[in-house]
């Protein structure tokens, strides 16, 4: 995964990582650590009428900013995930894309979900920064199975899917959720431009049906799901409603975006 306009250097600056980089697994958990706490999981291009783009200069242009109005954005699975690759290709750390299947519908739904596997001395890991609210929040080791595994205030688990497959759960309230199952078929970019144009268009999904911003800290996450603010802060939660007037304010706030809603409404100027 690669574009033109990216430089490591900028994508370091925009993340936040200050560590002395190399192709290492601590090297991948610390900017994937750095990403999830400052670039947003974000919808509101979906909410402006858009179909996001998958062109990598677009995606490195919103994210990582050429000018000030597209400076400091975010962006869903494919965007932060895909400048996550970019990153990983630049520092010659080999990776692959996955495509899964979100597994907490009622019903079976397509692989819409784009996450990364990670191989380094020998060991796959799962990396994803474009999940939401249960999103992992470090590599996850593939050999890794059926074990509960601590991250921060939140516990995933890695088990088989099948003989092919892998399927990764959260513990949300005290069960076990299903979140995502995927294999190691390694699909192209191009392969994900339909899911990125249903996830774009259709009435039924969760982005054009309200705004949905997420953002992780080291204790927990905030979430703006439609007008509803959510704060998870070492496993306790409090919740508010933002007024229109407010929204603005709570994006620049709580989730560092520059002000993209007026009057209710998402602006298609974003």
């Amino acid at each position: 995964m690669k574009a033109e306009n990216f430089s490591l250097a900028d994508y370091f600056r925009r993340i936040g990582f200050t560590g002395t980089p190399s192709a290492s697994i601590e090297t991948v958990a610390g900017m994937m650590r750095c990403q999830l706490f400052s670039v947003p999981f974000e919808n509101l291009d979906v909410q402006a009428g858009k179909v996001v783009s998958l062109v990598p200069e677009d995606i490195v242009s919103k994210i990582v900013g050429d000018q000030p109005t597209t400076r400091g954005r975010g962006g869903y699975c494919y965007e932060v995930n895909g400048l996550f690759a970019m990153a990983l290709e630049a520092l010659g750390i080999p990776w692959q894309f996955v495509a899964a299947r979100p597994m907490f519908y009622p019903v079976r739904r397509p692989k819409t979900h784009a996450a990364i596997v990670v191989t380094l001395n020998g060991e796959q890991w799962l990396c994803d920064l474009g999940f939401g609210s249960y999103g992992i929040r470090a590599p996850m080791n593939l050999a890794v199975l059926d074990t509960e595994v601590r991250q921060d205030q939140d516990t995933f688990m890695l088990t088989r899917d099948g003989d092919q497959g892998y399927l990764l759960q959260a513990l949300v309230q005290g069960e076990w959720a299903r979140q995502y199952a995927f294999d190691l078929y390694a699909p192209e970019w191009v392969d994900f431009a339909p899911a990125n144009f249903m996830n774009s268009t259709h009435p039924d999904t969760i982005f054009v049906q309200k705004p949905l911003v997420v953002l992780f800290n080291p204790d927990g996450r905030s979430i703006l799901l439609g007008d509803q603010l959510k704060e998870v802060t070492a496993g306790e939660v409090s919740q508010s409603v933002v007024a229109a007037a407010d929204y603005d304010a709570v994006l620049a706030r709580r989730f560092g975006l520059p002000g993209l809603i007026r009057a209710g409404r998402v602006s298609g100027d974003c």
